[in-house]
């Protein structure tokens, strides 16, 4: 299989994509299974990582965008494709990365039919237990991020929770499941606070917040708003929003308003930070422990190939959106299409 590692081109500033989808590393467990690995010069520089590092594990560095796309028949993203770079992407490619379609799907929908892409999303790639397990390590790097974020700015969940307690805040979690609620208090030895996520509550909780994080997760759904405009208007001049939600459509009322890229932008006297891609803010890091939990997937692909592979009905198979240009995962289109059955047409 040849894989293909471009550099990613999403965002812009300070909010710019910088981490890549493999680390040298990675690519070396690739070369070594049999794979050709071929990576766009400057993929990994933002990241640490030097062209040289990528040859000396025997990769191919390319130089033009052009010829990552045009050649790979496995893409691996980060950032979902741009028109430009499915434009490229040679027919019936295979794509892996973030592509939160639940978002984009009506400005994916007629380029991945056209170029019969075969579209593997990080966000909705789930283990048999339930686990998601990429989705994962962004959301705990992000809610590490998370208090030097809000302490930056001025004034994820579980992970933004243990962080804010480890520093002496007071925390409170809401959360609509009872059970998780439960298994946090304990987690958490009853350091902090937990409650149902009902109306009365989050207009309470909300209106004394200093930092308010917004970490509500449907897999493979547009986020529902949970944090009305109203709600802001009651929090304190100069407190801090961090939407964690935002790649996903944004659980906060008012940074639903923001344009696809986010930002940082102050709304009724509340400073928002709302960023898709906030474990580039530690690329090196977040490239490694990226690399660390997609590698797997990789490799099986090597092994089995992508029908193979999908047709054991695995962690892949639930993170396909689409196989070969048509729409595999419910939700998206009337007439989804049955995996099972497209595989074994071939």
């Amino acid at each position: 299989m040849l894989f293909g590692v471009p550099k990613e081109t999403a965002g812009k500033g300070p909010f710019e994509e910088k981490r890549v989808s493999v680390s040298p590393a990675g690519v070396r467990e690739l070369v070594e299974a049999g794979a050709e690995v071929i990576v766009e010069s400057g993929a990994g520089a933002d990241a640490g990582f030097v062209d040289e590092a990528y040859r000396k594990v025997g990769a191919q560095v390319v130089y033009t965008q052009e010829e990552v796309f045009g050649r790979a028949d496995t893409i691996v993203k980060i950032a979902r494709p741009s028109d430009r770079e499915i434009e490229l992407t040679r027919q019936g490619a295979s794509v892996l990365a973030f592509w939160h379609m639940a978002v984009a799907f009506d400005q994916l929908k007629e380029p991945v039919e056209q170029k019969g892409i075969t579209a593997l999303g990080y966000e909705v790639i789930q283990e048999a237990d339930g686990a998601i397990p990429i989705l994962r390590v962004s959301s705990e790097i992000a809610g590490c991020l998370a208090p030097q974020i809000a302490g930056h700015r001025g004034t994820l969940g579980f992970y933004a929770a243990r962080t804010f307690l480890g520093l002496g805040c007071s925390v409170y979690i809401l959360d609509r499941s009872k059970k998780r609620l439960e298994e946090l208090d304990q987690l958490f030895g009853g350091r902090v606070i937990t409650a149902l996520a009902t109306r009365e509550n989050l207009e309470k909780f909300v209106a004394f917040a200093e930092v308010l994080v917004g970490a509500v997760l449907k897999p493979g759904e547009v986020a529902p708003v949970v944090v009305t405009r109203e709600m802001v208007k009651e929090m304190r001049p100069g407190t801090v929003i961090i939407d964690f939600s935002f790649d996903q459509g944004g659980c906060v009322e008012t940074t639903r308003l923001q344009g696809p890229s986010g930002g940082l932008f102050v709304r009724e006297d509340v400073l928002h930070f709302a960023v898709a891609n906030c474990p580039s803010l530690v690329s090196r890091s977040a490239t490694h422990a990226l690399t660390h939990v997609l590698l797997p997937y990789l490799l099986r692909l090597q092994e089995q190939g992508l029908e193979g592979t999908l047709r054991q009905r695995g962690p892949l198979a639930s993170g396909c959106y689409a196989y070969h240009g048509q729409w595999v995962r419910n939700g998206l289109v009337d007439n989804t299409k049955d995996l099972d059955s497209l595989v074994r047409e071939g």
